[in-house]
């Protein structure tokens, strides 16, 4: 996957798990609740990844621009 795919997919997850959160805390399940905080700390996860990925290309291409005009 792409950065901005794991950015998204990550966005999602955090949003779905906080949804599941609230409506676990309003129906008093602490399962899903559970669930919940579990697919927040997922979707925080991807986030990070995306974000990794997203540096490592701007690294890697300020790499070689830096190689290029040396040549």
């Amino acid at each position: 996957m792409g950065a901005t795919t794991d950015k998204v997919k990550g966005t999602a997850n955090e949003a779905i798990g906080n949804a599941k959160q609230g409506i676990g805390e309003a129906v008093g399940s602490d399962k899903l609740k559970g669930e919940g905080a579990i697919q927040e700390v997922k979707g925080k996860g991807q986030q990070a990844l995306g974000d990794a990925k997203e540096a490592t290309k701007d690294a890697v291409n300020k790499a070689a621009d830096a190689a290029n005009k040396n040549l």
